[in-house]
């Protein structure tokens, strides 16, 4: 009788072992791979560094836009850039230049 309680009791004990274990194992599934775990982390993680990458390159070309605006106000004018941008947008030419046409820009 002694041998059946000792198993009975061996069972018991291993159930809620077994128990604790596969709810300690679930925990640790979820904190790695679930909605809020480890591997999101790295991949928002990664987002962030891709977009401010983009911003970062977004903001250079700001500047250097801002810079060539500034050229073109009435304080500090700058001919030569205005010449430029008048030649390209109104499609301008000087009587006494010549326009050489790329082949490669026609495709």
């Amino acid at each position: 009788m002694g041998f059946l309680l000792d198993i009975q009791n061996r069972i018991k004990n291993s159930g809620l072992l077994i128990f604790c274990t596969l709810l300690s194992l679930y925990f640790i599934f979820h904190g790695i791979s679930g909605e809020r775990g480890l591997l999101k982390l790295l991949y928002l993680r990664n987002e962030i560094s891709e977009a401010e990458q983009i911003a970062n390159m977004y903001h250079q070309e700001k500047i250097k836009l801002e810079e060539k605006v500034k050229l073109l106000s009435s304080s500090s004018l700058d001919l030569d850039l205005l010449d430029e941008r008048a030649r390209v947008v109104l499609n301008l030419v000087g009587q006494d230049e010549f326009i050489i046409l790329d082949a490669d820009d026609n495709k």
